[in-house]
């Protein structure tokens, strides 16, 4: 039995609530158990540099945590950000751009932003599973203001972090869990089961082709239920 009493295969409480900041143009507030993040974007009509004339549009994220997110304070990235915040936004950019048709936003930039308020685990995995809600929000606000004639989202996307914990596969861990895995791994996975990144590291001793499987499937059993946690938040 877990340290949470949870189940090998149980994933955590989770509760998203749509459109919890009134001001960006889509938004979320996300909770995976104790780890909560709030995830906005924000349009600009214009595209880097580098798209210009290629007729799309571009998707970005940015990642941070606040100071006390965690049981020790971390002080603000006041400058550059450090090489793991970096990683993890382009993890998080590359996830929700992989289900969105970029040539139907043409000229139009979206900059998704993930604030941790509070950790436990699964940062980079909630900040997914959230920042697609925020981004489907900001999609129909869009829509509605004809700003595109439809809607560039092509399937629904989550995250969810799995590990081999003393011995036991378990799904969606949190930091106990986490910081004392033999092998730790993200999936994110599209609602029909495709693969966008596995990211993946032995902590210890190296794992077998059999442990990955095992892994994969209770991944796909739980973003099953993060998908259908999108679901209910964005009503469809």
């Amino acid at each position: 039995m877990r340290h949470s009493g949870r189940q090998n295969d149980e994933i955590r409480q989770v509760e998203i609530i749509p459109n919890f900041n009134p001001y960006a143009e889509g938004s979320c507030l996300i909770k995976c158990g104790n780890t909560h993040v709030v995830c906005t974007v924000s349009m600009e009509e214009k595209v880097p540099a580098w798209l210009k004339g290629q007729n799309k549009g571009w998707i970005t994220a940015e990642y941070g945590m606040l100071p006390r997110a965690t049981q020790v304070r971390v002080p603000r990235e006041s400058k550059k950000p450090s090489g793991r915040t970096q990683e993890i936004q382009r993890l998080i950019g590359r996830s929700l751009r992989a289900v969105v048709d970029l040539t139907k936003m043409k000229d139009i930039s979206l900059c998704v932003d993930c604030d941790v308020i509070q950790a436990d685990g699964g940062t980079r995995t909630a900040s997914i599973t959230g920042g697609f809600v925020a981004l489907s929000l900001a999609m129909q606000k869009l829509l509605a203001e004809k700003k595109i004639k439809e809607n560039p989202i092509q399937e629904y996307v989550a995250a969810i972090s799995c590990a081999i914990h003393e011995g036991n596969k378990v799904a969606d861990v949190d930091y106990l869990e986490d910081s004392n895995a033999q092998a730790d791994m993200n999936f994110v996975l599209t609602e029909s089961g495709k693969i966008v990144e596995i990211q993946g590291t032995a902590e210890g001793n190296p794992f077998e082709e059999s442990d990955f499987a095992e892994l994969l499937s209770l991944a796909k059993g739980g973003i099953k239920q993060l998908i259908a946690k999108q679901h209910e938040a964005l009503k469809d």
